[in-house]
This record gives structure tokens, C-alpha cells and sequence, in this order.
């Protein structure tokens, strides 16, 4: 099963609710509110200065990416255009709704970026190659 087919207009940043104090800042994502889904997972990942993740599309899951700590790129593909995202301040998140191929790279050492989604883990629900991303998007309605 596939979503709707998304293109480079549905992906987006959003401001996130930051309370700043001399002593620190709280930052706020919530279900229904900034994050426009229910939260189904949450992880987190850290990678070395100049590495890329992601690399993948997912077919039926969006994504709300936030950069807790450091600077991320991500550019996202919708399979004839390209747009690039940098994440580099903790209430600055990226809304990736499915079908769009998204590939993230670490601009400092231990970056971290943690991602909300709308659906628990799924292997079949990923993408992995690009021509078959290519190709899963010719198949889906405009």
C-alpha cells in the first residue's frame, strides 16, 4: 500500500514553541499542535561530522524532523525537483510527508537529530533504492 503521491510543496519548515530563560530554553512539539499528526514513534539519530543518513523514502509515514543539537542538511526529492533544508536550531522542525526521498547530512560532529513519525516501524514501508522510488512514483495519482 502506498499514500497519496507528495511532492516538493508539501515539504516544510515549522516553528516550534521555544521558551528561552537565562538558564536554558525549552522547546515544544505537540501532537495536533505544531505536529500536525499523532506521534506513533520517536527516535534519535547522532552521526559523524560530513555523514549522510536517510537515503530513503517512505511509502505510507511522515516525518517531523528536529536538529536537537548542531546542524543538519537535509535535501529532499521528490523525484524530478530538489530542495535543500538546513536544520540548525532546536525549535526549527522539517515536515516530510511520504513519498519523498529525503537524505540527511551531519555538518557537525554529533549532531543529533530526533524524528517524530505518524506510524510505528514498518520494513516494507521504506524505500531504499532510488530507481524504485523513481519507478513507485509513476504508479501513484497526481
Amino acid at each position: 500500500m502506498t499514500a497519496k503521491l507528495f511532492d516538493l510543496r508539501d515539504v516544510r519548515t515549522i516553528d516550534l514553541p521555544c521558551h528561552a530563560r537565562n538558564d536554558g530554553e525549552v522547546v515544544i512539539a505537540e501532537s495536533g499542535d505544531s505536529v500536525p499528526f499523532a506521534i506513533a514513534r520517536v527516535f534519535t539519530v547522532t552521526a559523524p561530522r560530513d555523514a549522510e543518513r536517510g537515503k530513503h523514502a517512505h511509502r505510507m509515514c511522515s516525518q517531523f524532523m528536529i536538529c536537537v543539537h548542531g546542524t543538519v542538511d537535509v535535501v529532499c526529492d521528490d523525484g524530478g525537483n530538489r530542495r535543500s533544508f538546513t536544520l540548525d536550531r532546536s525549535n526549527l522542525a522539517l515536515l516530510v510527508p511520504p513519498t519523498i526521498w529525503s537524505t540527511l547530512t551531519y555538518r557537525h560532529a554529533n549532531s543529533v537529530v530526533a524524528v517524530l513519525c505518524d506510524r510505528r516501524y514498518e520494513k516494507d514501508d521504506y524505500v531504499r533504492d532510488y530507481a524504485e522510488f523513481v519507478a513507485m512514483r509513476k504508479t501513484l495519482p497526481q
